[in-house]
């Protein structure tokens, strides 16, 4: 056996661990394992194996045992066997338990020392193999700018990680804008965001009517409450019939209602057999006679025959000298007493003809003449353009030259409520009492009831030269005037250009 390996450890009696040595059992042999294979690159042992060689110049890695005269690999001996074993010579590599704190602090080890398998930190702050940083803030780069294959890996599955989630990201994000986009309004009112759909108690004010036809269900009367300005959202009154489940039939005719209701309130007013007009009735600007007997009938809850009766009756009875009733209905709004009869009911919109008549400052004598010229000019243009036809009637009417109104050619054919501007050629060549195509001068009779400003055109037409007009745009209403039959011609081949350009606008039956 090697003297280094049988000797007993020497120590000094009077130091102060001497008791703590002496008692130590001896060391047991340990034969040191050489691996002669080739250290991988990159590795610990070829670290150590650069460090033996800076250190010593053994390209081997191992040094010569003075006792023995046998190599050694570097490290090879446990630490606990090279204490026992006493003092090692000075060209040994102490090993870190070995080291004095004075070594430790003055850095006297040997730059790439390894101990245990460890690199001991050199002055300059670098151990074996690469920095004391890199130790923790990752491996140096290897031999040809190539980083180890676990980094590779790792930042490979970050990649993965992070692809990952920002795709289930943008599917949260996706998911939550086509939520958004189909269920927006639902969650906001369901979050309270939203605008109410209903008005808040206590805001009604006003006053305005709400007309229910017959067979109006929740619906169609949801609707005209909204239009009428009383409920906050179209469907609000509906929503609140079918969550409430409430079964109820609704009678036509005018109910007074106020405007900024609740559901709620507005179901309780229309229930409410003092807010419907029972006796209310309304004829239209241009109205007929004909066209307007069925809305009062309904409106009225009176037979139509009646209405019918009163209203073809002799116009003497009313006070009219005329031949019949036609433009002496007023437009309006009428309420009565529910025990109004129907010629009470024809009466007061005679009456209010005269009121407007007076208003007007239409002489008595003149009032048939006046409401004939008032309501072609009601029928033939927008109310803007009103002091301009009439002008033109006039205009015509002072040099014998036939007024040539399509209205009037309508109203005595029979078609005066078709829908259109032109007329048919039956229509423009029947020879009846209001064909101002056939006749010269005024119809007979009005030809519809024109509202006060068509009776006030009438009184102060406009100064101006012009025999003829045309409406060149149907949905506008704009409307050419010209003095000459030529200028004329231009304004027929705008409104046949508008007309072709507008199949469905309203310029013919056809």
């Amino acid at each position: 056996m090697p003297e280094r390996e049988s000797a007993s450890p020497q120590h000094d009696p009077d130091a102060r661990l001497g008791d703590l040595f002496e008692n130590l059992p001896d060391p047991s042999q340990q034969i040191p394992t050489v691996d002669n294979r080739p250290p991988a690159p990159g590795s610990r042992r070829a670290a150590r194996e650069a460090a033996a060689v800076q250190s010593t110049g053994d390209p081997a890695g191992e040094s010569e045992d003075i006792s023995t005269g046998e190599d050694v690999p570097t490290q090879a001996m446990p630490t606990a066997a090279a204490d026992a074993a006493g003092p090692r010579p000075a060209s040994a590599t102490p090993s870190s338990d070995a080291m004095t704190s004075s070594e430790r602090v003055s850095g006297t080890m040997p730059a790439g020392s390894m101990t245990d398998g460890a690199a001991t930190p050199a002055a300059d702050g670098t151990a074996a193999g690469g920095r004391l940083e890199d130790l923790f803030h990752g491996h140096p780069e290897e031999p040809g700018g190539n980083r180890p294959p676990a980094k590779k890996k790792r930042r490979t599955g970050c990649l993965v990680a992070l692809v990952i989630v920002l795709a289930v990201i943008g599917g949260i994000v996706g998911g939550g804008v086509w939520a958004w986009n189909v269920y927006g309004d639902r969650i906001s009112n369901a979050l309270g965001w939203g605008e109410p759909e209903d008005w808040e108690p206590g805001l009604a004010t006003g006053e305005v009517l709400v007309t229910i036809s017959e067979g109006d269900t929740g619906a169609p009367v949801s609707t005209a409450l909204y239009e009428a300005g009383v409920t906050r959202s179209e469907d609000v009154f509906y929503d609140y019939l079918v969550t409430e489940n409430i079964a109820v039939t609704f009678y036509p005719g005018i109910y007074s209602l106020q405007e900024k209701m609740t559901a709620e309130a507005a179901l309780e007013a229309l229930q409410n057999p003092e807010n419907k007009l029972e006796n209310s009735a309304s004829v239209g600007e241009g109205a007929t006679i004909e066209s307007s007997l069925p809305g009062m009938a309904e409106s009225l809850g009176m037979p139509i025959e009646e209405l019918q009766a009163a209203a073809y009756a002799d116009p003497a009875t009313y006070g009219v000298s005329a031949q019949n009733l036609e433009g002496w209905l007023f437009p309006a709004v009428y309420t009565f007493d529910p025990e109004v009869t129907a010629t009470q009911v024809i009466q007061r919109m005679v009456d209010r003809t005269r009121e407007a008549l007076t208003e007007a400052g239409v002489p008595a004598e003149d009032a048939q003449r006046v409401l004939t010229v008032a309501s072609i000019i009601q029928r033939e243009g927008l109310t803007a353009d009103f002091p301009k036809v009439s002008r033109v009637i006039e205009n015509r009417l002072d040099i014998d030259m036939k007024l040539q109104m399509d209205s009037t050619a309508q109203y005595g054919y029979g078609s005066l409520h078709e829908g259109v501007v032109s007329s048919s050629a039956e229509a423009l060549e029947d020879d009846n009492l209001w064909n101002t195509y056939v006749h010269t001068g005024l119809p007979v009779t009005p030809i519809a009831s024109p509202s006060y400003a068509a009776i006030d055109a009438a009184m102060h037409p406009a100064d101006g030269p012009w025999l003829y007009f045309v409406t060149t745009n149907l949905a506008t209403g704009e409307t050419q005037f010209s003095v000459t039959y030529e200028e004329h011609l231009q304004g027929v081949d705008k409104w046949e250009q508008w007309c072709q350009e507008n199949p469905d606008g309203g310029c013919s039956a056809g």
